[in-house]
């Protein structure tokens, strides 16, 4: 069965929008209507996901829609948004039923666990790509940005590194586990890397400056030292990998997967000492998992890796779209 343009977004999306008290127009005209509510700010984010080069051709549907939504919200956890809105733009080689049909399904109940509408798009006939906006609010005067990191700041990152670049090795084929449960394991945490968006909102209000690892811990803390134009000294020792990549794989390559891979999706944050107080009742409640790996240091200290108290040398890079 052939779909039109309008067809495709009537019987696959738009039939499943909510109902928000903000939401003064959704999908069905020319522009959605948004009313920002009083003492708040918007916060946007948009990232596009492209066959080849953020996901494989025979990647599953369910899988591409979920990692579309994941990678945004991870951006907005990073600011402390709620997220509330979403645009999606697809572009598709041809309106495949059965395609459109896994893939909003799953795109819908992602967006309805996390509480969010759609509200607007559009489709095309190209390249497969999916391009999605999400839209957050914050309370005025509490942002995290990257450009608020503090000297003797301590720099934490939630949950693990690593296991998303050990599993798109996987699926490249570069690399192999015997055990089959720990090979899917690995898989799921590339392709479906869970937004921390609770543990945002938490730390919107305790924390000087935050990023999630989308590019590698190293170049993604870049961004902040650079913005924050301060030095940070992280210990290795100290950086948490999980026990199946130790368990599996050498210590240089776990070591390089956590540093430099990406995709993680993971916070990287910074947070002053007479804050850590509150860190810890979140961490004991179990709001967040979280841990220490460094402090902030002053700029001409530089960016220096340390293990068993000695410096490492290394190199700054992680993942570019345009470098190859």
């Amino acid at each position: 069965m052939k779909y039109t343009e309008f067809e495709i977004i009537s019987h696959f999306f738009k039939k499943n929008q909510k109902i928000d008290k903000n939401q003064i127009k959704g999908i069905g005209d020319d522009s959605a209507l948004i009313k920002v509510p009083k003492n708040n700010i918007l916060a946007i984010s948009t990232d596009t996901l492209a066959e080849d080069t953020h996901f494989f051709k025979n990647i599953n549907p369910q899988d591409l829609a979920y990692k579309a939504i994941a990678v945004n919200l991870s951006d907005l956890a990073a600011m402390g948004a709620l997220p509330k809105w979403a645009t999606l733009s697809i572009t598709m080689p041809k309106a495949n039923q059965k395609w459109l049909k896994l893939f909003s399904t799953s795109f819908f109940q992602t967006l309805n666990k996390y509480n969010i509408n759609l509200i607007g798009g559009d489709t095309n006939r190209g390249h497969l790509s999916v391009t999605l906006s999400v839209y957050g609010l914050l309370q005025k005067n509490s942002t995290l940005l990257r450009s608020n990191a503090k000297k003797d700041d301590l720099i934490y990152v939630t949950g693990s590194l690593g296991e998303s670049g050990a599993g798109l090795l996987l699926l490249q084929k570069k690399i192999s586990v015997k055990n089959i449960k720990i090979r899917n394991f690995l898989i799921k945490k590339h392709l479906r890397p869970i937004p921390r968006v609770n543990e945002g909102t938490i730390l919107n209000k305790i924390a000087n400056a935050a990023i999630d690892i989308s590019d590698g811990l190293i170049s993604d803390l870049g961004h902040i030292l650079k913005s924050s134009q301060c030095g940070a000294n992280i210990n290795l020792n100290k950086m948490p990998i999980s026990k199946i990549l130790k368990n599996n794989f050498t210590s240089k390559d776990y070591f390089n997967w956590a540093l430099h891979s990406g995709e993680d999706y993971e916070l990287c944050f910074t947070i002053s000492k007479d804050q850590i107080s509150k860190l810890n009742a979140a961490i004991k409640e179990k709001l967040i998992k979280c841990t220490c790996i460094g402090y902030i240091t002053s700029v001409e200290k530089g960016f220096t890796l340390t293990k068993n108290k000695y410096e490492i040398v290394f190199q700054k890079k992680g993942f570019d779209h345009f470098s190859f």
